[in-house]
């Protein structure tokens, strides 16, 4: 974060996790585009941090994410960070016994913004930030893309299955493309899956249960977050260390004040782990010459 401007694009930035890492980024300089769907929540957020603006979108419909990611682009003239996060809690519930045979269609918008709408963002992401401008004193180009996933995708949820699933997917996803964006055009790419988080997600009410002792500190989550972006060599709290040229696609699990870098399931053999990485672009580029 020691460049002089940076341009930060934070999908759900009005509140909770994304509007906190705003003011984090802020405070040191960044410039932060904030994207909701609410417009008075929207101005009213964007009014308290310095150097914000807020575009109204829906992670759901491309044409409005598009837009907001346009409008951004065109008035900083970069992008720098982008953070996928805009999110809902699940409130279907997914085992409610039906009256008639077929079941009436399930509502599930989790889906379309936990999932699809991470995939759009990260979409749009890669065409922008191909798009930076290069070379000049303060413009270094460092991309970073950010998934705001959930312990929930890594031990899965009985109460809330498909934010679970849909949280799972976010990670597979960002590993699948992690390789290809940073080697092809320079993204890091990382997903956190933080433990539970004192934000407007839940009610206080619902909130009320838990022990203290059960939360992830909101400062612990933008200090794991500002570390990731931030780049170079890293340390988790197992001590395990990731070199600057091998700090990408990391899945950091957060829990209290402590973080993690968790690796993909191992192989089940060596037959899967060969098939595996020859069917990967990794292997194609390599291969290529």
């Amino acid at each position: 974060m020691a460049q002089e401007y940076r341009v930060a694009l934070i999908t759900g930035g009005t509140s909770g996790v994304g509007l906190e890492v705003a003011k984090v980024l802020a405070a040191k300089g960044w410039t932060v585009h904030l994207l909701g769907r609410n417009e008075k929540t929207g101005e009213a957020a964007a009014a308290a941090v310095p150097n914000a603006h807020f575009h109204q979108g829906d992670v759901t419909d491309y044409t409005t994410l598009a837009a907001a990611f346009d409008a951004a682009f065109k008035s900083s003239g970069r992008l720098d960070f982008v953070f996928a996060n805009a999110g809902i809690m699940e409130r279907t519930n997914f085992y409610a016994k039906a009256d008639t045979l077929p079941p009436p269609a399930p509502d599930f918008p989790i889906i379309d913004i936990g999932f699809k709408g991470f995939v759009h963002t990260a979409y749009l992401a890669q065409h922008y930030f191909r798009a930076n401008p290069s070379g000049g004193e303060g413009k270094e180009t460092d991309p970073v893309l950010l998934f705001h996933s959930s312990c929930t995708a890594l031990y899965g949820s009985q109460f809330t299955p498909i934010y679970a699933g849909a949280k799972a997917g976010i990670v597979n996803f960002m590993r699948s493309i992690a390789f290809p964006f940073y080697h092809f055009d320079g993204i890091r790419t990382y997903a956190i899956c933080p433990g539970g988080i004192k934000t407007n997600l839940m009610t206080p009410e619902e909130q009320a249960p838990f022990p203290e002792s059960m939360w992830t500190p909101m400062a612990k989550v933008t200090r794991t977050i500002e570390m990731l972006v931030n780049g170079g060599t890293i340390e988790d709290s197992w001590g395990k260390k990731v070199e600057k040229e091998s700090n990408y696609g990391l899945t950091v699990e957060i829990s209290n004040d402590k973080h993690y870098f968790r690796d993909p399931v191992d192989a089940c053999d060596e037959l899967m782990k060969t098939n595996m990485y020859n069917t990967s672009l990794e292997f194609v580029t390599k291969n290529s010459s």
